[in-house]
């Protein structure tokens, strides 16, 4: 009881803070960083390493009341048809844009829901991607599923293009919670796609899990854990839920009383922790769970564990390449956003221009704070020999010493290391919060539980 109280004196059921899936978030971009600074990101990459692609599929038929990803519900391809049409041409002017020889490490594709195309559109798609960013000779191809809109034919076509990971959206199986965030997904039709992948040769799996959802109890995901525990994925991912109706104007389907409280949220969590931690996961950063043999937690030990816009990664490439609609790049300057309406980012290619639209371009303080919240977020600690290779590495002195204060028994520091105690990772995103000088907006953000 004293842990919780200290918790709660911290800020754990009060705080809202990104994710810290880039440094600075991506509330702290401007329109002032568009298409010039995306042309003059793309030409200064080196051809000898390899890039990421990120592919967002805007789509749905069904649009699920807790998301808050930008998408589109429709009923016909017809819309995805156009869309296809003008990722093609974003593809061409990005080829005209990047130096020759770029290679392609790793791609993923999100949504959305990707599988909404059918065989012939992810061949298509798959196949334009690779003719302008050819694949390198280690490269991986990571697919979000929806299991409710996937077949035998859907999987086989992404295995015949790659794909290496499927990335299954789950969420919660108990149909009251399903049924209060608009996705209804049996586990029948959940291990029928798990048998499809598995038959179809994709042995990474990861699954998506969501704590502090409508309605959900103890026993109730007590239960969903036990049958996410037997389609044994190699990976899971446990997000908290964001309840941010004002900025996804979907969630106001969802009643607040039927959210969990600050502390039943926490509790949920730490429960879905330690059963995937008893059943042999090892935990990875704030919210991840691996099996020893997955390539994740072989680099979360290895100290090669990384954040992006789909959360941990054992990605290398240093630079991402956002295509489509909304879709956020990460170069060695900064950010760039594409337009995030499906429309604006139509006109925007039709007119001829790449599709950069808002952005960031980082200072050296930027990359500073940036690589402290990084080694936060993946390796809850700072080394300060490392920040210190920074010319600008004094400003963040007088942080350090206000965490140690406001988090002490929660964060120490041993010489030339600050580490947060076990006890004290909760408070991760928190703590990380306290080295953002980007002004992030609160209100955005979901609670830190």
């Amino acid at each position: 009881m004293d842990h919780i109280a200290n918790l709660r004196r911290m800020g754990l059921f009060d705080a809202r803070v990104p994710r810290y899936t880039s440094y600075p978030p991506a509330t702290a971009f401007t329109a002032g960083v568009g298409a010039d600074f995306q042309r003059a990101s793309l030409a200064a990459l080196d051809p000898a390493v390899p890039v990421s692609v990120y592919i967002h599929i805007p789509f749905c038929e069904r649009l699920c009341w807790f998301c808050a990803c930008a998408t589109q519900g429709t009923s016909t391809l017809k819309p995805v048809e156009n869309y296809l049409r003008v990722v093609q041409l974003e593809l061409a002017l990005l080829a005209r844009a990047l130096p020759a020889g770029i290679r392609m490490g790793q791609m993923h594709w999100g949504g959305g829901t990707p599988t909404i195309l059918p065989p012939a559109m992810i061949r298509d798609l798959a196949q334009a991607v690779k003719a302008v960013i050819p694949p390198s000779d280690h490269f991986s191809f990571s697919v979000e599923i929806d299991p409710t809109l996937v077949d035998d034919a859907k999987i086989a076509m992404l295995a015949k293009m790659g794909m290496t990971r499927a990335s299954i959206g789950i969420q919660d199986f108990a149909p009251d919670v399903q049924a209060a965030i608009g996705r209804e997904q049996s586990f029948a039709a959940t291990k029928t796609c798990v048998d499809s992948l598995r038959a179809a040769g994709i042995t990474s799996l990861n699954a998506d899990l969501v704590y502090g959802l409508p309605h959900q109890t103890q026993p109730k995901l007590a239960d969903t854990i036990a049958q996410v525990r037997s389609l044994d994925p190699d990976r899971i991912a446990l997000f908290g839920y964001a309840h941010v109706p004002t900025f996804s104007k979907r969630q106001k389907l969802i009643p607040d009383a039927a959210l969990p409280k600050e502390e039943d949220r926490y509790a949920l969590a730490q429960q879905a922790a330690r059963a995937f931690t008893d059943a042999g996961y090892l935990p990875i950063g704030i919210d991840h769970f691996g099996k020893p043999a997955d390539s994740l937690t072989q680099a979360m030990q290895a100290g090669r564990l990384r954040r992006n816009f789909q959360g941990y990664t054992d990605d290398t490439c240093p630079s991402l390449i956002g295509i489509g609609a909304s879709s956020i790049s990460h170069y060695a300057g900064g950010y760039v956003q594409n337009a995030a309406a499906t429309a604006a980012y139509i006109a925007q290619i039709a007119a001829g221009d790449l599709a950069g639209h808002r952005g960031y371009a980082m200072g050296p303080q930027d990359r500073l704070r940036a690589q402290a919240i990084s080694m936060l977020m993946c390796d809850f600690q700072i080394d300060l020999t490392v920040l210190h290779q920074h010319p600008e590495a004094a400003i963040l002195a007088p942080v350090h010493d206000a965490v140690l204060d406001q988090f002490a028994g929660m964060v120490v520091r041993d010489g030339d290391t600050i580490r947060i105690l076990p006890q004290g990772r909760p408070l991760t995103r928190i703590i990380a919060n306290a080295y953002d000088g980007s002004g992030a907006m609160a209100a955005r953000y979901s609670q830190a539980s």
